[in-house]
């Protein structure tokens, strides 16, 4: 029996499976490469002698390296607002798109919901047809969402994305969980908060990550709405940013005059602020992944199938 065993080993890992596990491993890691060298590109170029930089010498690994890029961008005015700004809407913005699409998700399966399925077609609808940007300001202005820091949060909370992919992760739940407790007298409410968060729990983690992810990385909105400077998020400030460089690579050396005899390497380039400004922005959002990312697998697996 042992040596039948062996056999149908050596069957399943033949010199063909091996070769083509090796193949898929380097095309994979080749894959992963291209994805990641970008962010190390920008990084070392952070780190690195400012004029080598700015000649697109440093490709592979940082020369000259020296931190002062970090200390320099930290002390342009504006920074530490935007960066506040970036924070409260992606924490507000989230916890809000997440409630929402829990609970719309939820109450879109109740058969006993008034017009349930106009409703969710309705809902649906929004997806495929929209009015443009000019109908949209002037809904947020006769709203008083401009200059208004809920102009950054009202007009995410209702996303027919997400609540269609919390709808059919809920749906994949037994039913028999809500009728056990309907017969021991719980109400939608109870059934909502008692039963159905805890079970839901990966698919409102899955529409965590991308709305955060959408709300850190936006800055559209800012552009049409906000002219106000202190609600700023940190992406309108990188946006200025790459649009401004060379002005502010001279403001970042001028802030930087008890230095003004260091060498050429370390003064400010446009291409180091654009650089070390983009990793400042970019790093933050990046962390978030590694928490959820168990939670962002099962959902979107269990949330994409049914039956």
């Amino acid at each position: 029996m042992s040596r039948e065993k062996v056999l149908k080993t050596k069957m399943r890992h033949s010199f063909g499976d091996n070769m083509l596990a090796v193949v898929c491993y380097i095309i994979f890691a080749l894959c992963a490469l291209i994805c990641i060298y970008p962010f190390y590109y920008i990084f070392i170029n952070t780190i690195s002698a400012n004029d080598l930089s700015a000649r697109g010498v440093i490709l592979f690994w940082p020369k000259g390296l020296h931190f002062k890029n970090y200390l320099s961008a930290l002390r342009i005015d504006g920074l530490f607002q935007a960066a506040k700004i970036s924070v409260l809407r992606t924490i507000i913005g989230t916890v809000g798109t997440v409630g929402a699409s829990a609970f719309l998700g939820f109450m879109f399966t109740q058969d006993n919901m008034w017009h349930r399925k106009l409703w969710y077609r309705l809902v649906v609808a929004t997806m495929y047809f929209n009015a443009g940007i000019i109908p949209w300001y002037l809904t947020m202005r006769n709203l008083h969402l401009t200059n208004n820091f809920w102009g950054y949060i009202f007009p995410a909370v209702v996303s027919p994305f997400y609540i269609i992919l919390t709808k059919t992760f809920v749906e994949s739940v037994p039913k028999e969980l809500q009728e056990a407790a309907q017969i021991d007298g719980a109400g939608i409410m109870k059934i909502f908060f008692k039963v159905m968060l805890p079970v839901i729990k990966p698919i409102m983690a899955t529409v965590a990550i991308f709305s955060a992810v959408n709300q850190w990385n936006s800055f559209q909105d800012t552009l049409l709405l906000v002219t106000d400077t202190k609600l700023y998020p940190l992406q309108f400030i990188l946006y200025q940013y790459l649009n401004q460089a060379s002005s502010l690579a001279g403001l970042a050396n001028t802030n930087n005059s008890a230095s003004m005899a260091a060498a050429v390497a370390t003064s400010q380039t446009p291409t180091s602020v654009r650089m070390t400004v983009t990793i400042i922005v970019v790093i933050p959002i990046i962390l978030v992944y590694p928490i959820f990312q168990r939670y962002f697998v099962k959902g979107i697996m269990i949330g994409a199938v049914k039956g």
